[in-house]
């Protein structure tokens, strides 16, 4: 008898919780869909897209959402730079509104930044709402003085955001005094900031490897060529830079050819091994130029051969055809040349005998009437 009444409990037990299954929205399996609760204040109330408001899937406090999400409207913030914010940073619902949000931004309105800047900078890196504030009013003291203006430090911002989350009395400050130890200059520091901030931010004892690597290879301190050389020497590994020397020593470069070439153009060793053997083949196809042309003149290892070097040559090519001309510039010359000065040297005098011009995307190249293009 016991046992008949267990089973029957049991079943009934079953069913009313089989029947709660099936007549709920609750998914088994598969993605949760948006709560009714973040539906009404993601989309319904605050406009967000759907994708952007499934971000997350549950509020602990809808109300305190709701208010942080006010305020930063309220304070200039668009609903795409909310929308990004809550991508990047979803924890920006459990945020503290008075204790966390409202300082930071009050700290960017204080230092001079306005509503627009401050959105922008950030809805680049809404981490930064979670930085202490001293930390943060130095960072943002620190690149005002360096770069001048607090417009300037929201642009800068928007490319190297991770300078106002980083301790910079730690390492930019150290790596500054260093850099101007070395002979750099202010304007050139701010400069390498602007193209490589990544580089200003590394260890002050890694920089100086950096700096003694770039010296072994040749390149002094009084050289104008010594920050460029120790950024791109910073930009690889040991290993990519020896399989970069190995690449050079294959395309016929002696050991003192990789010398002067670094020292006369350090930016040459960043090149891909593809493009600098692309570059080297065409040049020499010519036959008007040797490596040792190259060599002495590093840097028309650096450009296109598909925007500059093809056009050109099949342009000197036809005025050599045509005996008009006698004698190819110098590669250096004719790499380094602007289009408008390459167009007026050796195109616009033969206007008549060559027929029309095509200048396309900027580059100079050379038609006969009714033909196609050299």
């Amino acid at each position: 008898m016991s046992i008949h009444l267990r089973r029957n409990r049991f079943i009934y037990l079953f069913s009313k919780n089989y029947s709660f299954l099936c007549n709920s929205n609750v998914k088994l399996f598969g993605k949760p869909e948006i709560s009714s609760t973040i539906s009404h204040f993601l989309v319904d109330k605050h406009h967000f897209c759907v994708k952007a408001a499934s971000i997350s899937t549950s509020l602990n406090n809808p109300q305190e959402c709701n208010s942080t999400l006010t305020f930063l409207k309220e304070s200039g913030f668009s609903n795409t730079q909310l929308e990004k914010i809550v991508k990047s940073w979803p924890v920006v619902y459990s945020a503290n509104l008075e204790k966390t949000i409202i300082p930071k931004i009050k700290i960017f309105q204080d230092s001079g930044f306005s509503a627009h800047e401050t959105a922008q900078i950030i809805s680049a890196a809404p981490s930064i709402l979670h930085l202490g504030s001293k930390n943060l009013i130095s960072s943002i003291s620190l690149l005002k003085s360096l770069l001048g203006s607090t417009g300037q430090v929201a642009k800068f911002s928007q490319s190297a955001v991770w300078f106002l989350k980083s301790d910079l009395d730690k390492n930019l400050v150290p790596n500054i005094n260093f850099l101007q130890s070395c002979g750099v200059t202010m304007e050139k520091i701010i400069r390498l900031m602007h193209f490589h901030p990544r580089f200003m931010l590394h260890k002050t004892e890694i920089l100086e490897i950096f700096v003694n690597k770039a010296e072994q290879m040749g390149v002094g301190r009084s050289s104008g060529m010594f920050i460029h050389a120790v950024r791109v020497v910073s930009s690889m590994s040991n290993k990519t830079w020896e399989l970069k020397l190995k690449t050079l020593r294959s395309l016929g470069f002696s050991e003192d050819d990789i010398l002067r070439v670094f020292r006369q153009t350090p930016s040459v060793f960043g090149m891909s091994e593809d493009k600098m053997k692309k570059v080297i083949e065409v040049v020499l196809s010519t036959r008007k130029y040797n490596m040792s042309c190259l060599i002495n003149n590093s840097a028309t290892l650096m450009y296109s051969v598909e925007k500059r070097y093809i056009p050109r040559f099949r342009i000197l090519e036809t005025l050599e055809s045509k005996n008009l001309i006698t004698k190819w510039p110098s590669i250096g010359s004719l790499s380094g040349m602007s289009d408008k000065k390459f167009y007026e040297k050796y195109i616009g005098p033969y206007l008549n005998e060559e027929g029309d011009i095509d200048m396309t995307k900027g580059v100079a190249l050379v038609g006969k009437k009714g033909g196609e293009q050299l």
